[in-house]
């Protein structure tokens, strides 16, 4: 009993490490377009990102409830294979972060314990129809109707605003973001910060603790409201430059328009109960958002890397996921040296990052691969 007591701190210490990545890694989400766009100073923006993500959290558990006993067999789910899935999310979005890509946490932490699952238990625990209709489906649909609502209103509000001044037009937009960004940012805490309770639950429910088909306890919505809020805080300054200056060139009229379709479909979702990327759906709205103003360049190479990034991100994941939950099955051994591995590349990557510094000071300069005319530098 005791060591199984170990293992189930262990796993939810786990989980609230992969909150916190999921934090500063989804932080563009919300305020990387109000960054760009001068509405908000970058420390401001993500300290109140963080206060509305841990306030979002306890708005609904309908997404907890979907990852806790919706995608995967919860009577047949061990805490190695929970564990195993949160070491399989964690790396990939450690390396993502590193990278400056914009991949969905969500889909780490769904593809982690897929992977997990499958190693340790196979396929018939995984429950695949509500994995396609609330996964995979949401994935592929979502970022399409993110970006046909940015860009209808994005036309909309230049339509509304032909005759303006251009000054007044860009300061009245950019008091706007200011709500909408923050919509967002409370919107992120009511799917993403439960994704994490879910998993929490999980754990509970295979330690005998909580009953099948429990919902998260009130110390569990806490614990994961306040770790995403200070990963959030955090910052996630490589991501946010990619996000707000690396995909198209954002005016206030276009952020605004982006983070109100980014709120609607993410809010909408949670509702439903759909643990959905808001990753994929704030980077659609910003696409639909730079397509939507005419003269806007939309640098398609930057698309291209984080399209990539989504379509790999899940089966990455699910095959990181497998091969820790392969690992710990050898015994403490195997626990041990995953941990270590996951501790030393964090810690490689973290050093690594510092070469080129991305900080709340530099976070508007355009990206050393980009030159001043848009395009990806070669060298």
């Amino acid at each position: 009993m005791g060591s199984v007591t170990v293992f189930l701190v262990l796993v939810v210490i786990t989980a609230l490490a992969f909150d916190f990545t999921n934090g500063f890694h989804d932080t563009a989400n919300a305020m990387a377009t109000s960054i760009a766009t001068g509405a908000l100073s970058p420390r401001l923006a993500v300290a109140i990102a963080g206060a509305l993500n841990l306030a979002g959290a306890f708005l609904s558990v309908r997404v907890a409830e979907t990852i806790s006993g919706g995608i995967v067999d919860d009577s047949r789910i061990t805490l190695s294979m929970i564990f195993a899935g949160l070491i399989g999310a964690i790396l990939w979005n450690v390396a993502t972060w590193f990278l400056g890509l914009p991949s969905s946490s969500t889909h780490a932490l769904l593809g982690g314990l897929i992977g997990a699952v499958w190693a340790g238990a196979g396929g018939s625990a995984l429950r695949v129809g509500e994995i396609m209709g609330k996964v995979v489906v949401p994935a592929v649909v979502s970022p399409v109707i993110a970006c046909v609502v940015a860009l209808s209103a994005v036309r909309v509000a230049y339509a509304l605003a032909r005759g303006a001044s251009r000054t007044g037009l860009g300061r009245g937009f950019r008091v706007g973001q200011i709500g909408s960004a923050s919509l967002v940012a409370l919107a992120h805490g009511t799917n993403d910060a439960q994704k994490t309770m879910g998993v929490i639950t999980l754990a509970l429910i295979s330690a005998g603790i909580l009953g099948h088909g429990a919902g998260p306890p009130w110390w569990v919505v806490l614990c994961a409201g306040a770790a995403i809020s200070l990963g959030t805080y955090a910052g996630g300054w490589r991501i946010i430059r990619t996000v707000g200056r690396g995909l198209t060139d954002i005016e206030a009229p276009q952020g605004f328009a982006a983070e109100a379709g980014s709120a609607s479909v993410i809010l909408v979702s949670s509702h439903l109960g759909f643990p959905l990327s808001t990753t994929q759906v704030c980077t659609g709205s910003i696409l639909g958002g730079g397509l939507g103003r005419g003269r806007a360049r939309v640098r398609w190479n930057v698309a291209g890397r984080i399209a990539l990034s989504w379509t790999l991100t899940l089966p990455a994941a699910a095959v990181l996921g497998g091969i820790a939950a392969w690992t710990i099955e050898c015994g403490d051994w195997g626990v041990a040296l995953v941990v270590i591995v996951t501790l030393t590349t964090t810690t490689c990557l973290r050093a690594l990052s510092r070469r080129r510094p991305v900080t709340p000071d530099n976070v508007n300069e355009p990206s050393p691969r980009i030159d001043g005319h848009g395009e990806e530098k070669i060298a």
